[in-house]
């Protein structure tokens, strides 16, 4: 489904333990910037992606569960980079720059299991193989959403993906939806979010959630990685990126809290030329329709019920 022929996307998973990561990787290198809300991120690499500092490429991007455990993944994708000689080229060695961030997922699966340097080359290894799979896989495997009236009320997500072509310019994009909030569809209605005695608690609407029951810190987030084939600056890639946030805003209710730490890493990937405000408002609608395959395609978990249950 990705018509970006640099970009290879995988990803692997512990079924078990409830956790995994996602792996986005450039082939040749790419440009790419991010941009952070909410008050609780996890991440590695990111500083680098500011506009004012020096290093212009990154070699893949990486989203895992495992909250700060699962930043150790990295080194997997680092390494399976490395012995196929991808990397920043120094005098001496080739350097990966692999930045990436995280999801809170031990509050679902296991808390004593996370991604680690295996199931981090794993997923490069899908990735260069195609392989990857919308709802519960990957950095999706135990996420959720609706927890802004507590845990127990959550309903199941995942991670999806879409892509949009238009004229000749394409975008590629994918979402691990783990947030406080509701996911809503375009009039406002809820189709995931905090459930509770066959109904959601939000009543389908959104301008009545609050947070009734305040989340733990940090154990929240949705992560977007937007990839174009369009030729983009670091700081247009960090204005995509900003761009990005407003498809957060339109999916999710409430959205970049103090219990999250949203990013969206913008990416570009190729040689065409397109106006950044095309780039970017074609981007949101991608990031948005990657949050609804994140949410249509995610399977229930033991008491955590999921869209396709829901809905069936």
């Amino acid at each position: 489904m990705f018509g970006i022929d640099s970009l290879h996307i995988g990803s692997s998973e512990d079924a078990e333990a409830l956790t995994g990561c996602t792996v986005l990787i450039f082939e040749g290198g790419a440009r790419a910037s991010v941009d952070i809300r909410g008050a609780s991120p996890g991440t590695r690499e990111t500083a680098l992606l500011a506009p004012d500092k020096q290093m212009d490429r990154i070699d893949a991007l990486l989203l895992t569960g495992g909250s700060a455990f699962g930043l150790a993944a990295a080194t997997g994708v680092v390494r399976f980079l490395a012995e196929h000689g991808m990397g920043y080229r120094t005098p001496w060695k080739l350097v990966p720059i692999v930045p990436a961030a995280v999801v809170f997922d031990l509050n679902v699966g296991s808390a004593d299991r996370f991604p680690d340097e295996t199931m981090g080359y794993e997923a490069c290894q899908a990735a260069m193989k195609g392989h990857f799979m919308s709802g519960s896989h990957g950095a999706g495997t135990g996420v959720t959403v609706g927890k802004w009236s507590g845990l127990e009320s959550a309903v199941k997500s995942g991670q999806g993906a879409s892509q949009i072509d238009f004229s000749g310019l394409r975008v590629s994009a994918v979402a691990v939806v783990n947030a406080v909030g509701d996911v809503v569809d375009q009039n406002g209605k809820v189709i995931a979010g905090a459930y509770r005695d066959g109904k959601f608690v939000a009543h389908g609407n959104s301008t009545t959630q609050r947070i009734t029951a305040a989340p733990v810190p940090g154990t929240n987030t949705t992560l977007v990685a937007v990839v174009t084939n369009a030729k983009l600056s670091k700081t247009d890639l960090n204005r995509v990126a900003q761009r990005g946030h407003d498809a957060l805003a339109r999916k999710i209710v409430p959205v970049h809290t103090s219990f999250d730490g949203d990013a969206v890493f913008a990416v570009s990937a190729g040689e065409i030329e397109a106006p950044l405000d095309t780039v970017s408002g074609v981007a949101v609608q991608a990031i948005e329709a990657a949050i609804d395959d994140a949410i249509m395609s995610a399977e229930p978990i033991g008491s955590f019920p999921s869209y396709k249950s829901i809905h069936r």
